[in-house]
């Protein structure tokens, strides 16, 4: 389970966090770590701060997109520590682990962090299947970008030591992130030509679909249903 799981961590500003989130990583048996665009990496600090966890320092992935960084998962949850205007399913550390436990062997795995002043955009949380709240304080409920990491890894630990529950493989792997996005972009193109959808007054109608193919999480063959279908409209269309 936990070989299937990557910690991305997105436009992290300062290297310290980088080092004490790979420590927070190897402490509970993580070790795939990706960098979407860090300020400063490689760093003298992030190394010190790994404290005996450079290893994992050595082989995370630099990228530059979030979309990169998760192309090829079929679940992505993203972390955030405020109400959206259009609500996500939104799970607690410990709900989100029973989830993944229940994945596919095969399932690729991400769990985004976003920047330690601003955490995610709510662009990057709109890829995301579901997201996570640390039931933190209310009066003070600002974590550490590591502490935050270490909360949810620790979760993610106990729950691959538990080997009940594992559900059973799928006729089909679900579609993957890269998969879903070119599904979004032929639905909002289909949905553009046949008059349902008005650029210049959209009423978040895209982003309310995502949320909701998202929530249902297609797999390869009805994702193949549905381009057929969009692809059957423009065809009547002509």
């Amino acid at each position: 389970m936990l070989d299937n799981i990557r910690i991305v961590l997105v436009h992290t500003s300062h290297p310290g966090n980088i080092g004490a989130a790979a420590r927070a990583m190897k402490t509970m048996g993580l070790s795939a770590l990706y960098l979407v665009a860090p300020e400063q990496f490689p760093h003298i600090k992030a190394v010190e701060m790994a404290s005996g966890a450079s290893d994992i320092l050595d082989t995370a992935v630099l990228v530059k997109t979030v979309e990169e960084a998760i192309a090829d998962c079929t679940l992505v949850i993203g972390t955030s520590a405020r109400m959206r205007t259009i609500p996500w399913p939104l799970f607690s550390p410990r709900e989100m682990s029973e989830k993944v436990r229940q994945e596919s062997p095969n399932s690729q795995v991400a769990i985004l962090f976003g920047r330690e002043q601003s955490g995610l955009s709510n662009d990057e949380l709109h890829r995301c299947h579901m997201h996570i709240q640390i039931p933190a304080n209310l009066e003070y409920s600002s974590l550490n970008l590591a502490a935050a990491v270490q909360v949810i890894a620790y979760e993610l630990r106990l729950a691959s030591l538990s080997q009940q529950g594992v559900s059973e493989d799928w006729d089909y792997r679900l579609a993957n992130v890269d998969e879903m996005e070119k599904f979004f972009v032929h639905l909002q193109a289909v949905l553009i030509e046949i008059g349902f959808l008005k650029l210049n007054a959209p009423r978040q109608l895209m982003t309310r679909l995502r949320r909701m193919f998202l929530r249902t999480r297609p797999d390869v063959m009805e994702m193949n249903i549905l381009r057929g279908m969009l692809t059957a409209v423009q065809e009547v269309k002509k």
